[in-house]
């Protein structure tokens, strides 16, 4: 005798319900959910590992681990203030470093290519120098010239019949003065900027040799 068609509904959802009911009793059973397994590591050096972080190591590195205790991620440990600009200055330096790297191999074939460089760049400072250093060098024997100018009028000069220095003379003297100074100033700087592009291409050229040894010995 054939069983109805809503006898047979009835008797697969049961079976469909019963197998539902079982998976998650074994989930349960097992105590491992698609998270993992955390492992962390308390205030004396004992590494523990658990479902979950007690709440005093909330705050601290831990690591996830798979159900075959494979290591599936990191948590960080919670920085101070302190901590984390101290962080973030060290990634930034090294996405610096990354990039002056390929700079480096992208640019250049060998060290001799830097060295050209380098002394192209020497040359030009050194041109500006002497350049400066002649123009300086002027406005010395403009000033000494005008210093002796000014000795013949008050206040360089002691004769009470002397005259009064003239504005004109005296707004040139200041001028002068005050370019010498400027200049020299741009001076004492261009002759540190040629040092250091010294030092700044001499660091170009270790890092090169470090990344490509064969091809910066040709």
């Amino acid at each position: 005798m054939l069983m109805s068609s809503r006898p047979l509904r009835a008797l697969g959802l049961i079976i469909v319900l019963g197998l539902l009911v079982a998976s998650v009793g074994f989930a349960a059973s097992s105590g491992k959910t698609s998270k993992g397994t955390y492992k962390w590591v308390d205030e004396k050096g004992v590494t523990h590992y658990g479902d979950s972080v007690p709440p005093q190591y909330a705050q601290k590195e831990r690591v996830i681990l798979n159900d075959q205790g494979v290591e599936i991620g990191r948590m960080d440990a919670q920085r101070t203030p302190e901590q984390a600009e101290a962080y973030a200055r060290q990634q930034e330096e090294q996405r610096r470093s990354r990039e002056r790297d390929a700079f480096l191999l992208n640019t250049y074939t060998s060290v001799k290519d830097i060295e050209a460089l380098r002394d192209a760049r020497l040359g030009q400072l050194r041109g500006q120098r002497v350049a400066a250093q002649q123009y300086v060098d002027t406005l010395h024997q403009r000033l000494g010239s005008l210093q002796t100018r000014a000795m013949n009028f008050k206040p360089y000069n002691n004769n009470p019949n002397a005259r009064r220095m003239p504005d004109d003379l005296a707004e040139d003297l200041v001028r002068t003065a005050n370019e010498v100074r400027a200049q020299t100033s741009s001076l004492t700087e261009k002759n540190a900027e040629e040092e250091l592009v010294r030092v700044r291409f001499q660091a170009d050229i270790d890092r090169y040799k470090q990344l490509r040894p064969i091809r910066a010995a040709r």
